[in-house]
């Protein structure tokens, strides 16, 4: 299908409908002006909804990896525990260091949720003052246990915790404020199905009254620039526009679909995906009961060539999934199941892998 355009199955970007594309193309606007306020003030109540939370919800115009580092120059003064148990948790321990911050990796084994009881061990010693965790690291296809995560840092005053729902948020609950967290944000392209280049996060008010007390937070990530903005209904700097008006389309397709209805299609189609897995033969690289509800990460078991599959898939079907991340690429292949996808497209997608293995 040379001349076809790719279908992404991919752990993000995700597909994108052409209604959404279509949303997009509402007229511009000037960010300053009433148009723009009311732009994101209709959106708040429904973000807030997602979010499990009555705190505003601010918007970046960069990838999450911009939230994700302003939560370390915005919070850490004495010390940041970076959980690590996949690439992108990796990478934000590598991120806190390359802030100047005093920074420790508490190490699971790639595919191995955090663990609870050591995170407890670890904050015992009184050095830390922020915690990091992802809440699904699509690189292991893990979920992380974070009504436990979460529980453990609470019981530590002073310690701030920090969540990337970034592959998770609007697929299963995310309860902020339940979390007790400091700061959750998540990205636009993967279960919001929406294009990349936005990001969206909220902020406790203790974390707001930490940030007051750190310097060097700088301007374009500063949280308080974000707060003092929100009270107008504004962001700090230029916005994506597009992709807001994009958001409030989404928002609305979710209030039509209804947040259970939506968990519970997420929750079915990483169910069907589970069963080829089953079926074909192959093993899940994350273990039962830490599985991703977004994306399955399946471990190449069987030995097949991953980057023919991978090729004969692209060619001969039109779809792409993708070859394992980092270190696990030709070990592991993942399939998303995150955004807009039916129990039609999930199928169609098995049948179309289902022949390609019949190649190799």
């Amino acid at each position: 299908m040379p001349d076809q355009p790719v279908k992404l199955f991919i752990p993000g970007p995700v597909q994108v409908s052409p209604a959404t594309f279509s949303a997009m193309t509402a007229p511009m606007i000037g960010h300053r002006g009433r148009e723009f306020q009311d732009l994101y003030a209709e959106i708040q109540p429904g973000l807030q909804e997602l979010f499990g939370t009555s705190q505003p919800i601010y918007l970046s115009t960069s990838s999450a990896w911009g939230v994700m580092e302003a939560a370390i120059r915005n919070l850490v003064r004495s010390g940041v525990l970076n959980c690590c148990c996949g690439a992108f948790s990796d990478k934000w321990y590598d991120v806190a260091r390359r802030c100047g911050k005093k920074a420790e990796a508490l190490r699971s084994d790639w595919g191995q949720p955090i663990d609870a009881g050591e995170l407890d061990a670890r904050l015992s010693s009184g050095q830390f003052d922020t915690v990091t965790v992802v809440h699904n690291e699509t690189s292991t296809g893990v979920l992380n246990p974070l009504d436990d995560i979460a529980k453990v840092v609470k019981s530590h005053p002073g310690v701030l915790l920090v969540v990337d729902t970034v592959s998770s948020f609007s697929a299963v609950p995310t309860p902020c404020e339940a979390w007790d967290a400091a700061v959750v944000l998540t990205g636009s392209q993967k279960a919001l199905a929406l294009p990349p280049g936005l990001a969206l996060f909220t902020v406790s008010p203790a974390a707001l009254e930490r940030a007051a007390s750190i310097a060097d937070r700088g301007y374009y990530f500063d949280f308080l620039e974000f707060d003092a903005n929100h009270a107008k209904n504004m962001t700090p700097s230029t916005p994506c526009i597009a992709l807001i008006h994009g958001l409030r389309h989404k928002l609305r397709e979710i209030r039509s679909e209804g947040l259970e209805n939506r968990y519970s299609r997420h929750a079915q189609l990483n169910g069907i995906a589970h069963a080829w897995v089953q079926r074909q033969g192959f093993e899940h690289f994350a273990p039962e009961g830490y599985r991703s509800p977004t994306l399955t990460c399946v471990s190449n078991n069987r030995g097949i060539d991953v980057a023919r599959l991978l090729d004969l898939l692209r060619r001969e079907h039109g779809f792409a999934i993708d070859g394992g991340y980092g270190k696990l690429k030709g070990r592991t292949f993942r399939i998303s199941n995150m955004g807009d996808e039916t129990e039609a497209s999930q199928a169609e997608l098995l049948q179309a892998l289902d022949d390609c293995l019949t190649q190799l």
